[in-house]
């Protein structure tokens, strides 16, 4: 097949197929898992966590958060 004359939805299968062939079911799926898009507005969301905390807040959670999982090792 010529990829300038498929059509995208040719593609889109032939790109499919190639990806399960050479990583396995599982390898396709991790890799498209890359370019998920997500959904909602990160900015409004971060805005909505930290705006109420000042950066001392924030660096002594980071340190406890730290400490938490050194603990658990």
């Amino acid at each position: 097949m010529n990829a300038q004359t498929m059509s995208l939805e040719q593609i889109r299968i032939a790109g499919m197929e190639a990806l399960a062939r050479e990583l396995g079911i599982v390898g396709m799926v991790r890799f498209l898992q890359q370019f998920e898009t997500g959904h909602g507005d990160y900015s409004k969301d971060r805005h909505k966590w930290l705006d109420d905390q000042d950066l001392d807040t924030i660096v002594k959670r980071i340190q406890e958060k730290r400490e938490t999982n050194k603990k658990a090792k």
